[in-house]
């Protein structure tokens, strides 16, 4: 074949007979050694009836590729957004033929409206999608005339593709500030060292953001030290905080001003009041003094060539109060040289509706393309009033990520972000600077900024949180395996996130189903022990367990049930003693004793341990020797160990939850129910254990 590049065009109906034979050529290339024979006939069965096949092809839109005008490839397209079928003749492999159809395809798509592009691929085609973006989302098993098929289903973001007959809009430049090293430090509970400045200042560079505010040179060590060295950033503009210029002091007789000046920053953010109930009350000056300090800071800082932004404290609150004076601060800043003048909601009051219309009036009197928002979320509005701000005309947002901040935090970053791009209305009118392969680490980015702070994720963050795509209820589960757009607004991987299934006293079948796929464990879904799964799943949630937070107890459970879990040991019997006694120094100390007896292969092993606790003794002491098999739990540590009281009563029924990890960083949790605290315990202990041999590929 030449190699010449591949032409495409409309299928006809007379083209069907052609199609199907290469549909059929194809199949062998397409399964290679993974189908049996009678895999692969079953598959090209579907093309037998060449006028069902034709009719199938021409109900869709179908593309038919050529070189040299003989046909050599087609692809169809279901619906909007569902690339049905891409089939290449083998002679043509390598040509450009199969990225050519993809690519049509991908662009009809995109004209159409199509959020993401589906497409459910054989396992010899993965790589060719991957390469392409997309990211698989779940594995699926049909039959087809009688024999069990795979694929995999595959979905990625669409490109949007205009319409030819409009104009080509160009996209506004919206400016993300990141404000968390240094509002986000007003945190209750939240201290950031200078190595952690330094870390999360290059992280905020790497995602894309616009401006990274250092925090305060001169209010402490850290911020100091922080501000003596430009950090070498790739994208971001360093910024350093700081007041404007005390009442009655010049701008070159004052320290703390001079200190700013003084820092290591590409941009300088100076915080002055813009009420007049604040400057009268908090700062007890007046008005006009306050406005010649603005101006003359503005001055000092552009005067040594630095960019400067003015953020206005309390705008809002003092515009609806003194709507001329708020104006006069702002038109201050603006006039004496501010980049930005940001309008900020500082005590977090202000409603979404009143943020659009005050934003509105200040663009009358400063351009928009200078104007920014800080909003704090003290009515859980922060985000909303960001957007408000955008959509008034503002072109810069401050936030933070994970939504630190004083009180109840600003503007969540981690939220902005993935609305700006994925959200039609912001995406197609505004640029930013994180790229959708930055944006696609967001939620790496959020949790190690949760690691390094020793803070627990929100697990219901939008869009980072754990349980932002993760279903219940077996119905919506149901659904989501069918169509992913069911019960979510965008796509998990889009973010960095994924979908999770979770198996609970609500699952159904296609609960379990998918979670057997993410934990690839084999079945067949004939197979009536599936069913005795999901029914011994409900009885045993309805006592207690909780397996949609014990991923390593349901895998254990469902290979048992299946009949894939090996007896590695077995523990006849176990003793827990806690005594109170006096320690070598004359202190008085409690302490745990374990006793555990295990029979390994025949061999009866005894194993004793103390502890700081009857569950930390047991624990030792399972782990202490297990014959054979010790080498591969020696890495095993416990990490996390959570109780529940199920009900009331001396008959309470206790719920634990262990969380371990093994010697490559993996970490699982595993869950035991017992009204006997010690039993609930070494259940989940053992099972621990089980799941590391299990995962370990220990040998029988």
């Amino acid at each position: 074949m030449s190699r010449s590049a591949p032409a495409l065009r409309p299928f006809l109906p007379e083209d069907a007979p052609m199609l199907a034979a290469i549909f059929a050529a194809s199949i062998m290339d397409l399964t290679g050694d993974d189908y049996s024979e009678a895999q692969q006939e079953a598959w090209a069965l579907a093309a037998e009836d060449e006028a069902a096949f034709g009719k199938k092809l021409g109900a869709q839109l179908t593309l038919i590729a050529t070189l040299q005008g003989a046909p050599v490839g087609f692809a169809s397209l279901k619906g909007t957004d569902h690339i049905d079928m891409i089939y290449v003749h083998p002679s043509a492999v390598g040509q450009g033929v199969g990225a050519a159809l993809c690519d049509a395809l991908e662009k009809i798509a995109g004209a159409r409206g199509a959020k993401t592009l589906t497409v459910d691929a054989s396992d010899t085609a993965l790589e060719f999608f991957r390469k392409r973006g997309y990211v698989a989302q779940q594995r699926n098993s049909v039959i087809v005339n009688g024999e069990w098929l795979a694929n995999t289903t595959m979905q990625k973001e669409a490109r949007r593709c205009r319409d030819p007959g409009r104009p080509r809009m160009s996209r506004e430049r919206l400016y993300l500030f990141d404000t968390t090293l240094r509002d986000g430090a007003q945190t209750n509970g939240v201290d950031f060292t200078l190595q952690d400045k330094q870390v999360i200042a290059k992280m905020l560079d790497e995602l894309g953001i616009d401006y990274v505010e250092g925090g305060y040179p001169g209010a402490n060590p850290t911020d100091s030290e922080f501000f003596s060295k430009k950090p070498a950033f790739d994208h971001a503009r360093f910024t350093a905080f700081g007041m404007t210029r005390r009442p009655g002091r010049s701008a070159s007789n004052d320290p703390g001003l001079a200190g700013i000046l003084e820092a290591k920053a590409d941009a300088i953010c100076f915080v002055a009041k813009s009420s007049a109930y604040q400057v009268r009350v908090a700062l007890e000056t007046t008005n006009e003094e306050n406005l010649a300090s603005i101006r003359d800071s503005v001055a000092a800082a552009r005067a040594l060539g630095r960019e400067v932004m003015v953020d206005c404290e309390h705008f809002f609150d003092g515009y609806k109060e003194n709507r001329d004076y708020a104006l006069a601060c702002a038109k201050a800043a603006h006039e004496s040289g501010a980049r930005w003048v940001v309008l900020c909601d500082t005590n977090g009051g202000t409603m979404p509706h009143e943020v659009e219309t005050i934003v509105g009036d200040v663009i009358k009197h400063v351009p928009g393309a200078n104007l920014g928002i800080h909003a704090h979320n003290d009515t859980e509005q922060a985000v909303a009033n960001s957007l408000a701000a955008v959509r008034a005309g503002a072109r810069q947002i401050q936030g933070t990520l994970n939504g630190l901040g004083e009180r109840c935090g600003n503007a969540n970053l981690c939220s902005l972000i993935p609305t700006l791009r994925l959200k039609q209305e912001f995406a197609d009118k505004f640029e930013i600077g994180v790229t959708a392969d930055k944006m696609a680490t967001l939620t790496k980015v959020s949790r190690t900024l949760d690691d390094m702070l020793n803070r627990a994720p929100n697990r219901h963050a939008a869009y980072v949180g754990e349980s932002a795509f993760v279903t219940k209820t077996g119905i919506h589960a149901s659904a989501v395996l069918k169509d992913p757009h069911t019960y979510e607004h965008v796509l998990p991987e889009s973010v960095g996130n994924h979908r999770k299934v979770l198996v609970s006293d609500q699952a159904g079948r296609s609960n379990v189903i998918a979670e057997l796929d993410r934990a690839g464990i084999a079945y067949d879904r004939s197979d009536p022990r599936l069913t005795r799964l999901v029914e011994e799943l409900k009885e045993r949630e309805a006592a207690g367990f909780a397996y949609e937070s014990a991923n390593a107890s349901f895998e254990l459970l469902a290979r048992r049930t299946l009949g894939k879990v090996p007896e590695y040991f077995k523990v006849e019997q176990f003793d827990v003693n806690v005594e109170q006694r006096y320690n070598a120094n004359g202190l008085r100390v409690t302490v745990a004793l374990a006793v555990v007896k295990v029979d390994v292969d025949g061999e009866r092993l005894i194993s004793a341990a103390e502890g700081n606790g009857p569950v930390n003794a047991l624990d030792v002491a399972l782990r202490k020797d297990l014959g054979k098999y010790q080498k591969y739990i020696d890495g095993l540590k416990l990490i996390d160990y959570r109780v529940r009281i199920l009900n009331g009563g001396s008959e309470a029924v206790t719920r634990v939850l262990i969380e371990s990890e093994d010697e490559a960083g993996d970490n699982w949790t595993t869950v035991g129910v017992s009204p006997n605290i010690i039993d609930a315990s070494f259940q989940a202990l053992m099972d621990s254990l089980v799941y590391k041999l299990v995962k370990s590929g220990a040998p029988t």
